[in-house]
């Protein structure tokens, strides 16, 4: 130590030199920063969330959207309606019009001549019967043979034939008649038409194409996210969700739900049982009872993307961040359940 002394004494430059008072400030800033991030990482609670990504949906499939066919083949002989126009269940859409303008009226010739020849065979009919009896009252007297009696049964069932055959075809016409009462497509129920697929009276379509698609109104909404294969098991009905819209401003913490702004919440309804397409699970998730209701139209329509955060398990920010780091799976909620309960079970037993 006095040769340390010595030595520094002839260096009176080193001597003087002393740490700079704004290094001793950073080295404290540092030792203090270390020293709450440890304590941040330990006591700070954080929310584990399984994240997924969809968008909004009908509930019911006969409100979502829907395609508007003919029901009849022909020609389009005028449209009602037009883009974005909104309608009422049993409104108009579009007329189709048959090939041949004079159908109807040859229909209803039809019908009245098939009319006729029923009339006829029931008379016809009537009149047989009345043979058979005739006949067999004279083959019991001994003034008709037995093969009389059977030609009179034959001609009795033939007229039934006749008659059966001339109710059917009316049945037909009728049924054409009832095909051709549809050429007037309705509006299913309230909605608007979204889209027009076109055509005028040069347009020919056949029974099934699309003339227009049809979005109904009053729809009940979820929403419907995919989430990973690794998350999907940890998530329960009833579990809390927290939605992002797209275009609603939002400021996502996902870990401190208290802490974000522009999200609303829901609970998952239905994790479905296998994967999709994607290979992704698809959770529904609807709004939660109690809180703040989900955007209406226009700022959220149908189809419209969402972003979803299922609420997991609570951990501290150093798990969650050791367990990210790792690529670990989120904590089971099972397991912690059971361990919690083995562990009051082996206190009783002490």
């Amino acid at each position: 130590m006095a040769t340390r002394d010595h030595a520094l004494s002839r260096f009176r430059t080193l001597a003087n030199m002393r740490t700079p008072r704004p290094l001793r400030a950073f080295g404290l800033m540092v030792v203090f920063g270390l020293i709450a991030a440890t304590f941040f990482m330990i006591y700070v609670p954080w929310v584990q969330t399984a994240y997924g990504a969809g968008q909004v949906i009908a509930l019911n499939p006969q409100d979502r959207l829907q395609n508007v066919t003919a029901l009849v083949p022909g020609r389009i002989e005028k449209w009602y309606v037009q883009d974005g126009q909104v309608v009422k269940e049993g409104d108009p859409i579009a007329l189709i019009a048959d090939n041949d303008p004079m159908l109807l009226q040859r229909l209803r010739a039809e019908r009245s001549l098939a009319e006729a020849k029923v009339a006829a065979a029931a008379s016809a009919l009537s009149t047989a019967r009345l043979d058979v009896g005739r006949t067999g009252t004279l083959f019991r007297e001994g003034l008709a043979s037995q093969r009389e009696s059977e030609l009179a049964r034959i001609k009795v069932a033939e007229m039934e034939a006749v008659l059966a055959e001339a109710r059917a075809a009316i049945t037909q016409i009728d049924i054409n008649l009832a095909r051709q009462s549809l050429q007037t497509v309705r509006a299913p129920r309230d909605g608007v038409i979204q889209r027009i697929s076109g055509g005028d009276k040069a347009t020919m379509v056949s029974q099934g194409d699309v003339l227009a698609s049809f979005a109904p109104t009053q729809t009940r909404r979820v929403v419907e996210i995919y989430v990973d294969g690794r998350d999907v098991p940890l998530i329960r009905r009833g579990q809390p969700v927290r939605l992002e819209f797209e275009g609603w401003p939002a400021i996502q913490f996902s870990g401190w739900p208290s802490v974000a702004r522009g999200l609303f919440d829901g609970e998952v309804q239905q994790v479905d049982l296998a994967a999709s397409t994607n290979g992704l699970f698809r959770v529904l998730v609807q709004e939660a009872k109690g809180k703040t209701r989900w955007p209406g139209e226009p700022y959220v329509r149908l189809g419209a993307n969402a972003r979803g955060w299922v609420a997991m398990e609570e951990v501290s920010v150093g798990f969650e961040l050791w367990r990210q780091l790792n690529d670990f799976p989120l904590q089971n909620p099972a397991l912690i359940e059971e361990n919690q309960n083995g562990g009051t079970a082996r206190k009783e037993k002490r």
